[in-house]
């Protein structure tokens, strides 16, 4: 563990120097990891423990289109590929990554098949942090451990692929075997993270679930819209507008921020992009605060998540759900989006 300093703050971080791949799959090398579900977050982890040395298998719903994916994956049933309880039974460590809906509905049949000395690893901690709303109880005899990666399971792969790595959080809920830190920060390692940095899984899913509603999507994609609008309605073109609101953002600047930083990015622009960035940033800042600090309270007090249950769970969730993600396709700006997209050189 090292102590390193972020902005004055001093946190516990582990990175692959301190914690070598090698020494993580020794750790681990008596252990059988079943990844429960292979939607979002399971090909990407499952993929890069597999290509690491580790001893994975997954467990997922027969004759669904996740299971059909895992095969063109290249996990093979009977082998490597099993039904949820069937995996479940065989592991050492229970990667529960289905949705927290699934989580919910799938948890009488996990808690039958965990053992004492078991993990049961979570990517979010949404079921252990409302479990009073969850009713995912684990038994007091099983690590209950925590790895989130900091981004979703296709950018985890690809970054993989391309030699780099996903930073991840980290968190015990539960140590039952005295093992858990050394477990989760192998299993961190393992999975592909940049580095990891340790948290907690209420702290891990008051943040996530912010960040989600705020600057990674919700708040992002209100921003986006909000300008593109005014733009259209002063008489822009469709192709300007985009340009000027999506384009330039995330084909040019927003990485060059992931890069070297804002305040690099200031420094490298035009005097006048530069002034009126400074002068209009906090009222902006200013002007979204509220909205902020209601969203949190919302997280805080488990209202969100009651409502993401609720919502979530209802049969004709995925009909809804098409209704409103149809809705954000066929808007002018994302149309608009479509065809720029289609326009750029090709490498």
């Amino acid at each position: 563990m090292a102590l390193l300093n972020f902005g004055g703050t001093v946190e516990n971080v582990v990175t692959r120097e301190e914690l070598s791949l090698e020494q993580a799959r020794k750790n681990m090398e008596n252990e059988c990891i079943a990844i429960i579900g292979y939607g979002v977050q399971g090909p990407g982890q499952a993929l890069n423990l597999k290509d690491n040395g580790f001893n994975v298998i997954i467990g997922q719903r027969k004759d669904s289109k996740s299971w059909d994916k895992a095969v063109r994956d290249g996990w093979v049933p009977g082998e490597t590929l099993f039904p949820i309880a069937e995996a479940a039974k065989k592991a050492t460590v229970i990667q529960y990554l289905l949705s927290d809906a699934a989580q919910i509905a799938v948890w009488p049949t996990i808690k039958e098949c965990l053992n004492p000395g078991d993990a049961l690893y979570f990517s979010h901690g949404f079921a252990i942090t409302y479990k009073e709303r969850t009713q995912v109880v684990p038994p007091d005899n099983v690590d209950v451990i925590l790895a989130a990666p900091k981004g979703s399971g296709t950018s985890l792969r690809r970054l993989f692929l391309e030699g780099k790595g996903l930073n991840s959080s980290f968190a015990i809920f539960q140590d039952a075997t005295g093992n858990a830190r050394k477990r989760i920060t192998s299993l961190g390692i393992g999975i592909g993270s940049g580095y990891l940095f340790e948290t907690t899984f209420q702290r891990e899913v008051y943040s996530d679930l912010t960040g989600e509603r705020g600057t990674l999507m919700g708040a992002i994609q209100g921003l986006f819209a909000a300008q593109y609008d005014l733009l259209r309605a002063k008489g822009h073109s469709p192709s300007e507008a985009f340009n000027e609101t999506v384009e330039e953002a995330t084909e040019s600047l927003y990485p060059l921020i992931a890069e070297n930083g804002m305040d690099w990015m200031y420094a490298n622009c035009s005097t006048t992009a530069q002034r009126g960035a400074l002068d209009w940033w906090k009222k902006f800042r200013d002007a979204t605060a509220p909205v902020f600090a209601e969203l949190y309270e919302e997280v805080e007090k488990g209202r969100e998540a009651q409502r993401s249950i609720d919502t979530n769970s209802q049969e004709d969730y995925r009909v809804k759900l098409e209704k409103e993600l149809k809705e954000l396709r066929e808007s002018e700006m994302w149309q608009a989006g479509r065809t720029v997209r289609s326009l750029r050189p090709k490498v």
